[in-house]
This record gives structure tokens, C-alpha cells and sequence, in this order.
């Protein structure tokens, strides 16, 4: 059988110092059903966003996880202007929270079960009623709140393989969720895809609103959420630098290999 891991991964782009894969929605969609088809393992996504870029070189082992992650999907705007500014690649957007969905539907199409783990009870609890009523068909297989301890582990790992459930969903917040990951992946029994999802299910609970479409459309979710959430500015913060030094990045590009990429 062909590597398609190997052709998938070809694809990756370096920006700054983090990645994200040149692939469109349904590119990541047909990733995931292979997934669920042909691996062996737990396989995971992340979001690759430019608060990235300042958190993860923090944490040397998530570092390295996030680097070789199976599917690093284009979540913010930020990367999409970075890889056509540095690489000339006109990236599609795909948030993580819209992609969710697209994997819970995958799963009702292929008769797959999911296990969501993450948030408060009374937010998982109400998140999975919402998710079985938008989603017609689909196998909550089990969950569980974020709140287990160090001791309980062994017990919500037994839950999750006794479920049966081959796709993940981890609510617990970076880097929680891909530290939780990192450690208990090889424990996993029949789970073969792992989507970190982090407040996803604060927004399918309606606890947080996403923005409207028209803010969505025009790429503006992230001021829309920072308007409604000002404490997203210790966060949000890092943007103008990411932005300057990606320009610098991508001068420096031209420079080096003498080509213009088209910056529209």
C-alpha cells in the first residue's frame, strides 16, 4: 500500500518557528478517514495558530509533538497570510472548532463512535446532548469531564478503550490537552483519531459565542472575540509581533531565493 503519510507530510510548512500543513478542508477530511481506514495507532490533530509560535518552544517534548503531529490544521488567519507571504501558498483557512464537526460527521458516515473528554461535567454533559441533536446518528460511545485526577487516570483510559470509540475529542486546554496526549497515546487501544479541541465545547455548550458569519467571512473572528473576551489580551498580545516578524521572514525569503510571491 502506498505511504500516504509520507506524500501527506511533504506538504508541511515551516513558519517561524512552527509549522502547519498546505492542505484545504477536504484535504484534512480525506486525512482523517484514512485514519480511521488504514492506522495502527492514535493519530492526532492540532491547530496551528501564531499564539503557537510563543507558547510551544517553551515545552521542549510538546515541541517536538507538535512538530511531528500527524495533521496541523491551518486554524487562524494568521497562518494563512504567513504561508502565502513567506511560501507563495494560498492556504484555505479550516478552524479546528468547524472541523470538529466534520469529523463527527465522518464518524456517523463510516459508523465510527466518539469519546469527548474535557471541560466541567455540567459543560461536557450539555455539549454532548447539543452534539447528538445537531449531529443525527452519532455514536457517543462515552465521556468525560476534564476535572480527573492523577489517580483516577487508569480508570478514564480503561473507559475510553472499554467504549470502543476510535475517535478522541480533548477539551482540557493547551498545553493540558497535548501533554495528556503525549503521555497515554501508546494506551489507546482503539482510538486511531485524536482531535485537540481545547474550548470547543464551552461553544457547543453556548457558554461562548462564536462571532457572527459576516465576521467570520471577513476573517475578523479573532477582534470579534476579543471585544467580547478583553482578557484574551494577554493572548492575543503576541499577534503584532508575529505579524512583524513574518514579514521580516518572508523579505528575507525573497532576498535568499529571489522570487515574488504574489501577495494577493
Amino acid at each position: 500500500m502506498e505511504n500516504k503519510t509520507d506524500t501527506f507530510n511533504s506538504k508541511r510548512l515551516s513558519i517561524l518557528n512552527i509549522w502547519v500543513d498546505d492542505v484545504n478542508r477536504c484535504q484534512a477530511r480525506s486525512r482523517v478517514q484514512w485514519m480511521l481506514e488504514c492506522s495502527d495507532r492514535a493519530q492526532v490533530i492540532f491547530a496551528s495558530n501564531p499564539e503557537k509560535n510563543f507558547s510551544l518552544p517553551k515545552y521542549k517534548d510538546l515541541y517536538h509533538l507538535y512538530q511531528n503531529a500527524d495533521l496541523l490544521l491551518p486554524d487562524g488567519i494568521g497562518m494563512v497570510l504567513a504561508a502565502r507571504l513567506i511560501h507563495g501558498r494560498h492556504l484555505e483557512r479550516v478552524p479546528g472548532v468547524e472541523f470538529f464537526f466534520d469529523i463527527c460527521k465522518l464518524a456517523v458516515e463510516t459508523n465510527r463512535s466518539i469519546f469527548i473528554y474535557g471541560s466541567r461535567e455540567e459543560v461536557n454533559e450539555r455539549a454532548s446532548r447539543v452534539l447528538s441533536k445537531k449531529i443525527q446518528g452519532l455514536d457517543i460511545a462515552g465521556r468525560s469531564n476534564g476535572y480527573v485526577k492523577e489517580n483516577e487516570m487508569e480508570g478514564l483510559v480503561n473507559n475510553i478503550n472499554q467504549s470502543g470509540a476510535q475517535i478522541l475529542f480533548i477539551a482540557l486546554g493547551s498545553p493540558k490537552q497535548e501533554r495528556w496526549y503525549a503521555t497515554y497515546r501508546s494506551r489507546l487501544k482503539h482510538v486511531r483519531v485524536c482531535q485537540c479541541i481545547g474550548g470547543t465545547l464551552d461553544t457547543l455548550a453556548g457558554n461562548v459565542k462564536r462571532a457572527p458569519d459576516i465576521w467570520c467571512r471577513m476573517n475578523l473572528e479573532w477582534l470579534y472575540r476579543l471585544i467580547k473576551e478583553p482578557k484574551r489580551i494577554k493572548r492575543q498580545r503576541v499577534l503584532p509581533i508575529f505579524a512583524f516578524m513574518v514579514l521580516l521572514e518572508a523579505i528575507r525569503y525573497r532576498i535568499h531565493t529571489r522570487v515574488d510571491f504574489p501577495m494577493t
